[in-house]
């Protein structure tokens, strides 16, 4: 269910990193194509709170520093390790593909934290983006953490879409592709979700959290390249004390 009134804050915190300057209210109102009124009503909610100022009279609206010292605070409470954010940064650069670090949210695996590849052609992926856990190799990276109990109760609040012929369609099919994911030794994908996306990860546990790290790229570059990009990520995690076994399937719920 989505909350209208929540949604269209973060909306106009979206719009403001595209906008990069200041924006009056009949600019939000018209780039947003939000009513006036509602407009009036949101922006003058959010000047209240201190979120929004205008850094010259009758200037437009602009967001202050507290959204940053607001998220840095969160992040400070429960940040990935030193270890986590380097490891990726190395296999942003061996691999040159976009690299992320992947949590569970419902029935969705999220982006906490994103490398985006240099390629003019490449995946576009930023923090806070979502994928299904059974059309993603990120996603399964994490069901593979989890005890069956944990996944069978996952896998009914699914609705198992079919996005393209390659996406898996049940619980059958997600459970038989994490038993060739355990002997192969890691979680691959090939346009499940995103079309002409090619996808590596590797479970990735962190204290008590269930994370995934995953590479991925165009299939015209990273298809055929999945055993080699998933050899530099193994690697590169037991080089920063985050080795990973095979994904066993089970062993943590």
């Amino acid at each position: 269910m989505l909350v209208r009134q929540v949604a269209n804050v973060f909306d106009l915190m979206e719009y403001f990193e595209r906008r990069r300057r200041p924006a009056t209210l009949a600019e939000i109102s018209d780039d947003l194509d939000w009513p006036r009124s509602s407009t009036f009503n949101l922006v003058g909610t959010i000047v209240e709170k201190g979120y929004l100022y205008e850094p010259r009279p009758r200037g437009g609206y602009y967001p202050t520093p507290r959204w940053l010292a607001l998220a840095q605070s969160i992040a400070e409470a429960e940040p990935l390790p030193d270890e986590v954010q380097a490891a990726v940064a190395e296999i942003a650069e061996k691999t040159g593909e976009t690299t992320a670090v992947s949590a569970v949210t419902g029935v969705h695996a999220m982006f906490l934290l994103v490398i985006e590849s240099r390629h003019s052609v490449r995946y576009h992926a930023r923090v806070g983006d979502r994928v299904p856990l059974y059309a993603s190799s990120a996603g399964r990276a994490i069901l593979a953490q989890l005890t069956p109990a944990a996944r069978q109760a996952l896998y009914r609040k699914m609705d198992f879409a079919p996005f393209s012929e390659t996406t898996p369609t049940n619980a059958d099919v997600i459970e038989r592709e994490l038993a060739e994911a355990e002997v192969r030794g890691f979680h691959q994908s090939a346009s499940e979700y995103t079309p002409d996306l090619a996808g590596v990860s590797l479970p990735l546990v962190v204290g008590a959290r269930n994370l995934s790290v995953v590479v991925a790229g165009p299939t015209s570059r990273c298809l055929e390249r999945r055993p080699a990009t998933a050899a530099i990520m193994i690697e590169a995690l037991g080089r920063h004390g985050l080795g990973t076994d095979k994904p066993k399937r089970g062993q943590k719920g």
